[in-house]
């Protein structure tokens, strides 16, 4: 068991609502947004500042930034993609700014339309023009445990990757395994080697749950000392080259293990429950949660009523191994 302190990250508005076919109305992104300011989160990812042409799910960046209720405390950041994008989300005073680009070429190239140097070389512009200002930096590096098209990624290269944004003075990097390549062994050996060469940096992980070890590969890189974690309400988001898989791993979900572990992740577990419960009507289907549909593990049933000759119905029971 352990007391230690965890940061939880909600990434469902702007990750979760960038796959979703249905447009989620601008008050109730703001609505939400509001609600979720109040869970505990140590930084929540409101939207994205890409082209409204490329994202029309977010198409509204300006006024959900402008108009949601900052609660001190909470980061509140938001995915910039380049210098037209750093203006817009700099214009909206947002907390701090996050980069993306793949440590894999073809990752990069089928997601981004660019090499990785020409990512990095945007990239640079983007961080001497928000370095002018208070706005902190960071940089989530893409398919740093594998990519669906090239597989293993040698972990020489992510942290080669992770020096070339650390000598430009970025205060965080995210390592995100965006396809849910991920497994425990690899992320316990990678977060370790990224502790202890970049221990000036703040390190989250980002974990896919598309073959369902989310949770495990982050008890992984608790045992390595991480302790920030990008996490997305009801599981949403996804990735195009993942097609059928669910989305990151599940906040709460997360903050249910964790919590039952002894770590205080700063997280109002009930509140965040409420929030993820609003999901399907925003967006027109179900979500991924297991603890949405199953209740906490301490969330008690009734006994089966009793029939005329004294023994339990089994309606809803049924035995099993």
């Amino acid at each position: 068991m352990s007391n230690k302190r965890l940061y939880i990250q909600e990434v469902a508005t702007r990750d979760g609502f960038q796959n979703e076919a249905r447009f989620v109305d601008t008050e109730a992104k703001i609505e939400l947004i509001d609600r979720l300011s109040a869970c505990g989160y140590a930084k929540i990812e409101v939207t994205s500042f890409t082209s409204p042409k490329a994202i029309p799910a977010l198409r509204d960046a300006e006024a959900v930034m402008h108009r949601i209720a900052r609660r001190e405390g909470v980061v509140y950041t938001v995915l910039v993609p380049n210098l037209r994008g750093a203006e817009r989300a700099l214009s909206c005073g947002v907390d701090e700014v996050n980069l993306v680009m793949s440590v894999s070429e073809s990752h990069n190239r089928a997601n981004l339309r660019m090499s990785r140097e020409q990512s990095f070389a945007q990239l640079r512009d983007v961080i001497g023009v928000v370095k002018q200002t208070k706005v902190a930096i960071n940089v989530s590096l893409s398919t740093a445990m594998g990519c669906p098209m090239e597989g293993d990624i040698e972990q020489a290269e992510v942290l080669d990757w992770m020096q070339r944004f650390a000598d430009l003075g970025v205060h965080g990097v995210t390592l995100c395994d965006t396809t849910g390549m991920a497994y425990p062994s690899q992320v316990g050996a990678l977060c370790a080697a990224a502790r202890e060469r970049f221990a000036a940096l703040e390190l989250t992980l980002h974990f896919h749950n598309t073959r369902g070890m989310a949770l495990a590969n982050t008890l992984a890189a608790l045992q390595a000392g991480i302790d920030r974690f990008d996490a997305s309400l009801g599981g949403l988001g996804g990735c195009p080259y993942a097609p059928g898989a669910t989305g990151n791993v599940c906040t709460e979900e997360l903050v249910h293990m964790l919590e039952l572990d002894g770590y205080d992740t700063g997280v109002d577990l009930a509140a965040v429950l409420s929030a993820s419960a609003l999901l399907p009507q925003l967006i027109g289907h179900d979500v991924p949660s297991q603890l949405l549909k199953a209740g906490r593990r301490l969330d008690l049933h009734s006994m089966p009523c009793a029939t005329a000759d004294g023994l339990p119905e089994q309606r809803a029971f049924s035995q099993g191994a």
